[in-house]
């Protein structure tokens, strides 16, 4: 696979036992931006999501150990940043998500300058966005959380329909949360002073399979994002003192000799 031209795009289906909806996934995207590449990045599925990607028309990623979402992604990037892609779109493999929202991300990147544009659900109420309860409830406490941390209110936190530019990739191919990774992404790009905008779009049931966020592993959730923001904000935090004061030590010299 290689990148084409400036501005060129790639597509990444970070996917686990997606047989059931991958294909259609695939060909969907093919559809709405058509000559753009798709990249699944299976994390050692044990159905045949390989096979139909790949029948699909997808390139296949295929990872030696299972990683989890976050690491799929940043497979995904890494990969995506050394071929030398400009934006890199992510779609989930569950059917979740329209493709055909994917070129109103890529203008929203294009247009805006910020490094992060999320496809979020915005013009339907949480009980609508096919989600149980506690994670609707989970993604509304997220909001309130997010708010003095970002410096903005973001909508939709959870959403995984995500498009990242150059600025973003180099980052993430560096620094990436590994277990649900779009929170704590968020902040990730605040502290470095990065930008995201929302673009409203159109979610979906999945087509197939099951969400890795159950009921009943909600709360865990919650408390597991909840620490891993607070541990992004003292990393981030302590290094830019540690900059600081670095600066400081070395200013201070020169005024002495």
């Amino acid at each position: 696979m290689q990148a084409h031209e400036p501005g060129s795009l790639l597509v990444i289906v970070p996917a686990y036992n997606e047989q059931g909806a991958v294909g259609e996934v695939v060909r969907e995207v093919a559809r709405h931006v058509p000559g753009v590449p798709v990249l699944v990045i299976d994390d050692c599925s044990k159905d045949s999501t390989v096979a139909v990607a790949r029948a699909a028309g997808a390139r296949i990623l295929p990872l030696p150990h299972h990683l989890g979402l976050g690491g799929a992604v940043q497979a995904g990037y890494k990969l995506a940043f050394a071929l030398g892609f400009e934006y890199v779109i992510r779609v989930d493999g569950d059917g979740q998500h329209d493709a055909r929202d994917i070129p109103r991300i890529l203008d929203k990147l294009k247009e805006s300058g910020a490094e992060m544009v999320i496809g979020a659900r915005m013009d339907v109420e949480p009980d609508e966005w096919h989600t149980g309860r506690l994670r609707a409830l989970g993604t509304r406490f997220f909001r309130m959380v997010l708010r003095p941390i970002l410096g903005k209110s973001v909508h939709d936190p959870t959403s995984g329909f995500v498009g990242v530019n150059r600025r973003a990739l180099s980052l993430f191919s560096s620094s990436f949360p590994l277990e649900y990774p779009e929170i704590e992404a968020l902040v990730v790009l605040q502290r470095r002073r990065f930008r995201f905008e929302e673009v409203p779009c159109r979610m979906r049931p999945r087509k197939a399979g099951r969400s890795s966020i159950t009921a009943l592993k909600s709360l865990s959730y919650i408390a597991h994002v909840l620490l891993g923001v607070f541990v992004n904000i003292l990393r981030y935090d302590g290094r830019w003192r540690r900059r600081r004061q670095s600066r400081s030590a070395r200013s201070g010299t020169g005024d002495g000799g």
